[in-house]
């Protein structure tokens, strides 16, 4: 299969990360995992020879190596089978150096073949063509050994064995031990998968990168049919961004509809991998029954998979994750991908503990093994398994992300631990290395990313619509990526281990700082919020840790035209990466244009500045208010206009029509007292209004350049309008709302197929992780 092989080749990477991470380790090194493939041929004749030939007791090792006819009957069992090379029949050499006395040496096969062939015989004992009868024979035989008495060989030649049972135990044994091999096998096909996966993603970025020309002209039908109805749209209607409700506890979130067709088809590749070589013979030599057998073969498959998965599962959910930028996908969709392979990483981990159970229960060793350390650290490791599972729930992580993050991680550590304990003796600690390398390695970049930035003190101000804006002073050699996000530590005692993801924008008063804007919401946010209501002017210093930049800026910059569009706190990301392509376009032939989507006049307070910018740009800006004539909060602007403190417009012969001048009549109020004010029709609603209304026309006049529309904007009209006025390609990038988003998206589907076969890419930069 080209999914092993192309697997065979990370694994072999990840190997190598094993080797690195364990080379220095202390006394008492694990041993790797052992191949068994060529051994098993070994086994499977001692075996036979053993219940057949009866040359020595079971417990007499020591006879197994120097008794000449023990070792010439497993010469011709390797000699019947045709496995009569070296690589087949060094396992003996091996197994017989550790015993002094043996005549076996490395060329030993040659030698006692040819004893086989001279002396060997068919036994002539009673129960020489019952299999089951030598079994109670050897049985006695080793009771009598146990006993004190001497113990005597049934035959003094070489055996010549029974062609049937040959057959039976060869199978028998080539089956289990085939299973250790091909377990490893197929879940290098697991990983060949996401490779293969992986590979597709970077093809499809890189081409938009390095070919932006030839990408423009990808409008075929087939082309089109293909980003119509699997790359672009949601899997289900419109909702991608989007909870799903179920029970009102079980909200979940479903991925895209390429997302999900991936997620899927490695749920039926992993289902298929664990079925296929799973069944054992019907006369089953090895572990007696065919039952049995089979549930063995499946217990150590799923273990040894699920433990192949865990530096995948790592690699996906680290923020520095080097395929990011590789493959171009943002961190919410390596996420989605690391829930679900988590989850079947878990599912394997639980079919792998109970089909065990079953057996330890019928081979009645379930309780003795529980004082084994390899059995209660795998017991540890699946119920944190579980619990993860269960506070990773969509409902959990949103209302107490915190509680979320830091159980998740402490549950994590255990079943990184749990996990090493149990196969530590197996040989598949090795696969635990490459995890743990990760996760070691991701946090390291981390705290080098955080000490790199320094620790500066940032201005955080509380803004009347519940928006927290945090002034960052940057270092030199910090720069910042368009539409990237990065995750800030506020350094208090009480959550300064705490960091959160806020996309930010270059500060447009001071270059060399950024800002970033969060809205106020619960944990750290409200914290932050009730600190902030208590100080002067609703702001302080507050020192803290910058983690970043993460992302990378989208493809939009090589369309023809870029069109931006925001809502709420989203702007950041999307005015960033708007002015970045304005800015640095060739000839300013890309046209840019920006959306922004608020709710009323007050939502412009807090990204002024930016908006003022924007007039040295080319870039078309567009904002939506979405209820105009709700004025509340808005006399903040009064401080934009003049230095007074409680000021109010008022008429003026200035030739603008307009001045700021001071009138002491006017009082500010609060957003209670201009809702009783006007239900009981006090003059000073009239006043208020009067102001709001003068405010509102000084800002149209200071942003003429910006094009105000009130109510909600039109998404399908506005996008097809664009895609219609355009005099090439069209990309669309979106951020805001999930509501906003998933219609941006599926708008943009609707028009991928147009009459003008223009080109219309989708791209979003709202993070859902949480």
């Amino acid at each position: 299969m080209i999914f092993t092989k192309v697997g065979y080749v990370f694994c072999s990477f990840l190997y190598f990360l094993s080797i690195v991470f364990a080379h220095g380790d202390g006394g008492g090194k694990p041993e790797p995992y052992e191949d068994l493939s060529n051994v098993k041929y070994f086994y499977a004749c001692l075996a036979q020879v053993m219940v057949e030939g009866k040359f020595c007791s079971s417990k007499d090792k020591v006879c197994l190596c120097t008794n000449e006819n023990n070792i010439a009957s497993i010469a011709g069992c390797f000699y019947e089978i045709g496995k009569t090379k070296e690589k087949y029949t060094h396992g003996v050499f091996e197994q017989c150096s550790l015993v002094k006395t043996s005549p076996v040496t490395k060329d030993w096969f040659s030698k006692y073949v040819q004893i086989y062939k001279e002396k060997a015989r068919v036994p002539v004992a009673p129960s020489a063509n019952s299999s089951s009868s030598m079994q109670q024979h050897s049985k006695r035989d080793g009771a009598a050994a146990s006993s004190g008495q001497t113990y005597v060989a049934p035959y003094n030649y070489p055996i010549i064995l029974n062609k049937i049972n040959l057959a039976l135990y060869q199978e028998s044994y080539a089956r289990f031990y085939d299973n250790y091999s091909n377990s490893l096998y197929y879940g290098a096909g697991m990983y060949g998968y996401w490779l293969l996966i992986l590979l597709l993603g970077a093809i499809a970025n890189w081409f938009k990168i390095l070919f932006p020309s030839l990408n423009k002209k990808m409008t075929g039908p087939l082309i089109n049919c293909w980003r119509i109805h699997i790359s672009v749209p949601a899997t289900f209607g419109k909702k991608r961004a989007q909870e799903q409700n179920f029970l009102k506890f079980f909200g979940f979130l479903i991925p895209s509809r390429f997302e999900s067709i991936v997620i899927f088809l490695f749920y039926v590749i992993t289902i298929i991998l664990h079925a296929v070589n799973s069944t054992a013979i019907e006369h089953e030599i090895l572990l007696s029954k065919k039952y049995i057998a089979t549930l063995r073969y499946v217990a150590d498959r799923t273990g040894i998979t699920a433990t192949m998965m865990m530096p995948l599962i790592f690699l996906f959910a680290s923020r520095n994750n080097f395929l990011q930028w590789l493959v171009g996908w943002n961190y919410s969709t390596f996420v989605a991908y690391h829930r679900h392979t988590a989850r079947i990483m878990f599912a394997l981990v639980v079919i792998h503990a109970v089909i065990y159970t079953i057996l330890f229960v019928i081979r009645e060793r379930y309780a003795s093994s529980l004082t084994e350390p390899y059995f209660y650290w795998g017991i540890i490791a699946t119920v944190c398994g579980g619990v993860i599972m269960i506070q990773g729930m969509l409902y959990l992580r949103r209302k107490w992300y915190e509680l979320f993050l830091l159980f998740h991680i402490l549950l994590a550590v255990f079943w990184v631990i749990g996990t090493w304990y149990h196969v530590v003796n197996f040989g598949f600690i090795w696969m635990v290395y490459p995890a743990i390398a990760v996760w070691f390695f991701d946090r390291l970049v981390r705290i080098g990313r955080l000490f790199a930035f320094g620790f500066p003190y940032a201005d955080v101000t509380l803004l009347s619509d519940e928006t927290l804006k945090v002034v960052v002073p940057k270092p030199s050699y910090w720069h910042s990526i368009p539409g990237g996000h990065a995750f800030i530590h506020f350094l208090k005692p009480t959550y300064f281990y705490q960091s959160h993801p806020f996309t930010f924008t270059d500060s447009v008063e001071q270059g060399s700082s950024i800002i970033l804007y969060a809205k106020v919401k619960g944990g750290i946010t409200h914290s932050l919020y009730q600190t902030l209501s208590k100080q002067p002017g609703r702001t302080c210093k507050i020192r803290v840790g910058v983690e970043g930049p993460y992302g990378e800026a989208t493809a939009a910059k090589y369309a023809d035209t870029a069109v931006f569009i925001a809502g709420g706190n989203g702007i950041p990301g999307i005015f960033s990466e708007a002015v970045d392509i304005a800015v640095n376009s060739k000839d300013g032939k890309n046209v840019v244009k920006l959306i922004w989507v608020v709710r009323e006049w007050r939502s412009l307070y807090w990204f002024y500045e930016e908006l003022l910018s924007l007039k040295q740009t080319k870039i078309e800006t567009t904002v939506y208010l979405t209820q105009p004539d709700n004025h509340v909060f808005i006399e903040e602007f009064n401080s934009r206009f003049t230095n007074s403190e409680k000021p109010s417009f008022v008429k003026s012969d200035s030739s603008d029509g307009l001045s700021l001048e001071k009138d002491d009549s006017v009082k500010e109020m609060t957003k209670s007292e201009v809702e009783i004010s006007s239900c009981e029709g006090k003059s000073s609603s009239i006043n208020y209004a009067n102001d709001a209304a003068r405010i509102v026309e000084a800002i149209r006049k200071e942003l003429s350049h910006v094009t105000f529309n009130e109510g909600r904007p039109n998404i399908e009209s506005i996008i097809a309008a664009e895609v219609k006025e355009s005099n090439g390609s069209v990309a669309f990038v979106t951020c805001g709302h999930p509501v906003m988003v998933d219609e941006v998206r599926y708008c943009c589907t609707k028009n991928i197929s147009n009459k003008e076969k223009k080109r219309v890419d989708f791209y979003e930069q709202i993070q859902v992780w949480a």
